[in-house]
């Protein structure tokens, strides 16, 4: 199926022609008919399958179809509530994207940063806001956000809005929205209280549902190296001197450790910066666009943080630490091997983080593939093999084929 054959507007086909796509997603093909008919919808999809273009395509036709530009006064039609600024701008990208020819005007509000550029473009009138929950309710409550007269309500990275605990501002928000509504939700993954979150809002819902057999990408590419914690930094650096890197994102547990980590790395010539919750939104946002301009060649990021980084041409993703929540791998590693890519994402492993691998592959269906010979393979417990001695540096026999082998996975 091609986007021609979805019913699409001409000023949005051109725009999705403009960007080279030819043919939807599969949540894309699915969701677009659905939302253009009016009908509430449960979307769920990993990440990386398209999710935006799905309620973001829709909604423009929907309005654009409504609106009179010659009206002096607009009013706030769809409202869009995403949990990170990161993602929140991402998403306001992608409606200039697709209707840079459709005559829907939208704004993007999020904390962290002064608020008078916003209230200054709500003023000016928006027909589309796209919103983080914090600062929504924040100028809802100072009278500069009226969502009474509301077609659209899109709740998006639903899962990630209970994990990072925002789920009483989502019901707040829900009780000044009109009754009668066009209501969105989209999430990676449908747990029980993904669910009852979802009953809350939709109405006779259409469900579309994406999930693969296996919930990781074909397209990336696992592995596990199981180390020392203290060795870490030194497997890291190793990695990224083995091969010609570029793009290499870096997951880390806490804010401290992502600041420490980018430090080290710098220390070692390796151009690296940090992004996490603390940092003041033009620091993210400079961080995030040397990234992907290619300045920067390692971006270290907690999780909160790493939602809305969508780079297409993502060569590596590390978890430095392992995640608490197999849900959370799953995220991650979704980072890279997208729009139709392929890419590597390889896991650190220390004697404490086991536990969570166990829970990965239970959740997946899938074991991680263990790269069991690297120069730093630990000396004691279930790691340790006849071939490495106990030694500081222990020899690796087959140290140059494990070294031709990762640079050919990063080709």
């Amino acid at each position: 199926m091609t986007f021609n054959e979805l019913d699409i507007i001409e000023p949005i086909l051109r725009a999705v022609d403009e960007e080279g796509y030819t043919n939807p997603t599969p949540v894309q093909e699915q969701a677009i008919p659905i939302v253009l008919k009016g009908k509430d919808i449960i979307g769920c999809a990993q990440t990386g399958t398209g999710k935006t273009a799905a309620f973001a395509i829709p909604i423009l036709q929907l309005l654009h179809n409504k609106i009179n530009p010659q009206w002096k006064k607009r009013f706030i039609k769809a409202v869009i509530i995403t949990p990170t600024r990161e993602l929140a701008i991402q998403i306001g990208e992608s409606f200039s994207t697709y209707g840079k020819y459709t005559q829907p005007k939208h704004a993007v509000i999020f904390g962290g940063v002064g608020q008078k550029p916003q209230t200054d473009a709500l003023k000016n009138g928006v027909d589309i806001l796209i919103a983080t929950p914090g600062r929504l309710l924040d100028l809802i409550n100072q009278g500069f956000v009226n969502l009474a007269k509301i077609d659209i309500f899109v709740l998006d990275e639903a899962d990630r809005m209970l994990d990072m605990g925002f789920i009483h501002d989502i019901k707040k928000v829900i009780q000044v929205l009109p009754k009668k509504r066009h209501s969105l939700f989209f999430s990676a993954t449908m747990p029980k209280e993904i669910l009852k979150l979802a009953n809350t809002i939709v109405y006779k819902p259409d469900y579309v549902d994406i999930a693969p057999e296996r919930l990781t990408a074909d397209a990336v590419e696992q592995s596990l190296y199981y180390i020392d914690k203290s060795k870490k930094k030194n497997l890291l650096i190793h990695l990224l001197e083995e091969v010609n890197y570029f793009s290499v994102l870096v997951f880390t547990r806490t804010k401290h450790g992502a600041n420490n980590l980018a430090r080290m790395l710098c220390k070692a010539g390796i151009k690296a910066d940090a992004i996490h919750g603390n940092k003041s939104q033009s620091a993210r946002q400079k961080a995030l666009q040397n990234f992907k301009s290619g300045k920067l060649h390692v971006l270290v990021a907690t999780d909160i943080a790493s939602r809305g980084i969508d780079i297409d041409e993502l060569a590596l993703v590390v978890n430095f630490d392992i995640p608490n929540e197999p849900e959370t791998y799953v995220h991650r590693i979704g980072r890279t091997g997208r729009a139709g890519l392929s890419g590597l994402a390889i896991s650190f492993c220390s004697q404490d983080e086991i536990p969570y691998v166990k829970d990965i592959n239970k959740l997946t269906g899938n074991q991680i593939p263990v790269i069991d010979e690297h120069p730093f393979v630990p000396e004691n417990g279930r790691f340790k093999t006849s071939e490495h001695s106990k030694t500081k540096n222990p020899p690796n026999p087959r140290k140059n084929q494990y070294k031709r082998n990762f640079r050919k996975k990063l080709k």
